[in-house]
């Protein structure tokens, strides 16, 4: 069973995730962060996931703590779930819009952490979530994980449909990379052996 169950106690945050990457869509959330939380579930929901978050940080200061120790945790949570990655697809893509709003993520397993993050939001804060979390997220989640992450917002004018289409997108594109491929299922998709 490709899970991982991990931890992460600072001084800062508390943060505890459960994965699943052969799940059924499945989220709990319970972070004090409910943007993020709705994003989560579009991760889970695309990419066919399990995912339980339960997160408690320094939330008085602000969030950036938190959603930046969450996408740490995951990150490591995946790396975990993965193992010797032997059988997996390796890449995955995924172009997803929503209304005016399109965006496409490509994932590479590559055992080499690595972000681009191409998105110019139309406004500063969705509700009360600052928009650059949305890059702490996913650097710290690429970092931990491993994996080459490439993430475009081609268009859109809401900040909230942009967000959500990055994240289904992350979705979709991990839930590709993470297939078994069964021609490769005894070897690792790399000509050097490791990822």
């Amino acid at each position: 069973m490709r899970q991982a169950d991990v931890s992460r106690d600072t001084l800062e945050t508390r943060i505890t995730v459960r994965l699943n990457l052969d799940g059924s869509g499945q989220g709990h959330f319970v972070t004090g962060v409910p943007f993020l939380e709705h994003m989560l579930d579009q991760i889970c929901r695309h990419g066919l996931i399990d995912l339980d978050i339960a997160a408690s940080g320094d939330l008085h200061i602000d969030a950036h703590h938190t959603v930046e120790d969450i996408g740490i945790t995951l990150g490591q949570a995946l790396s975990t779930a993965l193992g010797d990655k032997k059988g997996l697809r390796r890449y995955g893509h995924a172009y997803v819009p929503l209304d005016e709003a399109l965006s496409r993520v490509v994932i590479d397993l590559s055992g080499r952490p690595g972000l681009q993050f191409n998105v110019e939001f139309t406004r500063a804060t969705i509700g009360n979530f600052d928009v650059d979390l949305i890059h702490e997220f996913f650097q710290g989640l690429a970092n931990h994980a491993s994996l080459t992450l490439h993430i475009d917002n081609l268009r859109g004018e809401n900040a909230h449909h942009q967000a959500e289409t990055v994240f289904k997108a992350f979705g979709r594109a991990l839930r590709m990379a993470v297939e078994a491929d069964p021609r490769t299922a005894d070897r690792i998709p790399s000509t050097k052996g490791s990822l």
